[in-house]
């Protein structure tokens, strides 16, 4: 392992469990402690706890924070109240993504924006470039912020154990500032696994002593730590985007799915190439797949269709809960109908596989 890495408040705590660490945006992260395979099961079926210190906040204060979050942003930031997130991608002006993000309203006058972790200086840059004309501070707090994930059917439950908030009363992407377990944290329900979860923000010298408080609390209903891994094969079922897989800054929204992210009623930061985009016609889309013929698909193979290759697969596996082998793909329009057959090249060899829609797995919010 590099030294050089960054570590998480919670590094050391990996190794007491068992993780195996591997370089991930520049930080040594927990890919998996027991398996990916069991921890992807207790996240959809009991729950998982999750260390996502890596990624980045960025806090924008001041009176045009609306007005100019609007204008970095595609998503329509006007249409929530006051304690409510909301999720949308962040173009350059020729459409591509710069990142996808969650934007925390405190006010009209504050918002959190959190980041990929790959993208945190990236995003500062971004929008200290284009915040001028606008009366806002910007703040990167990423290094002082811990954050853990807390995701599955018995996540609520577990959670309750730690505090006197009624967590019933929190709504989907909404959240509140709760004492947990003696800590004041900001919690969140949001996130990555198309199962209920909260994601909790606390400072970092309480990390650790929550990771633990929570893993003993959930004990009895079977909580697992889970790492990386699974974080990536839970998303991908649910057919949730992963930067610099499904989105990139060669892949625009409208090519990722996201077009319900995209409010083209307002200006925004690449609305006009979008615009363009839309009107033409996509050349070419992410879809789903599942493979007929037997054999793995993995990020980057390339895939063909009447003897040409039309495009890529972004992420694929052997999913762990449809115990079949799936995955997405950036493809030529013309071959993007479910039903299409396509191959994709595995060890060089075209194998066979269908076109699907990419929600794999049928997504288990509260709402």
């Amino acid at each position: 392992m590099d030294n050089n890495l960054k570590k998480t408040p919670l590094y050391e705590t990996h190794l007491k469990y068992g993780a195996k660490m591997i370089d991930f945006a520049g930080f040594a992260m927990p890919v998996q402690y027991e398996s990916i395979l069991k921890e992807h099961e207790a996240v959809r079926k009991s729950a998982g706890l999750f260390d996502v210190s890596h990624m980045g906040e960025l806090i924008i204060e001041g009176k045009d924070s609306e007005k100019f979050i609007n204008y970095i942003i595609s998503n329509n930031i006007a249409k929530i109240s006051d304690n409510q997130a909301m999720y949308s991608p962040m173009c350059y002006a020729n459409g591509t993504t710069v990142d996808d993000l969650l934007v925390y309203k405190f006010s009209n006058e504050k918002y959190m924006l959190v980041v990929n972790a790959s993208n945190i200086d990236k995003d500062y840059n971004w929008i200290f470039e284009n915040k001028s004309g606008y009366n806002i501070a910007v703040k990167n707090i990423s290094n002082e912020v811990s954050e853990l994930a807390l995701q599955g059917p018995k996540a609520q439950e577990i959670l309750q154990k730690t505090t006197e908030y009624n967590l019933d009363d929190m709504k989907y992407y909404h959240f509140d500032k709760i004492n947990l377990a003696g800590v004041n944290c900001l919690i969140s329900r949001t996130g990555y696994t198309g199962e209920d979860g909260f994601e909790i923000f606390l400072r970092n010298d309480y990390a650790q002593s929550m990771w633990e408080k929570i893993l003993a609390v959930g004990e009895e209903f079977g909580i697992k730590p889970a790492g990386l891994g699974a974080r990536d094969t839970l998303r991908f079922e649910a057919g949730l985007p992963l930067y610099g897989n499904e989105l990139s800054d060669e892949i625009t929204p409208l090519e990722a799915g996201l077009g319900s992210f995209v409010k083209f009623e307002k200006a925004f930061i690449g609305r006009d190439a979008l615009f363009k985009q839309k009107q033409d016609g996509l050349k070419r889309k992410i879809v789903g797949f599942e493979m007929i013929e037997n054999g793995i698909p993995r990020h980057g193979y390339d895939v063909c269709a009447q003897g040409e290759k039309i495009g890529y697969v972004t992420t694929g596996y052997l999913s762990p809960t449809l115990k079949k082998n799936i995955g997405m793909a950036l493809i030529s329009s013309k071959f993007a109908n479910i039903g299409n057959e396509i191959s994709i090249i595995i060890r060089n060899k075209p194998l066979k596989a269908i076109v699907t829609s990419k929600n794999f797995y049928k997504k288990n919010y509260k709402k």
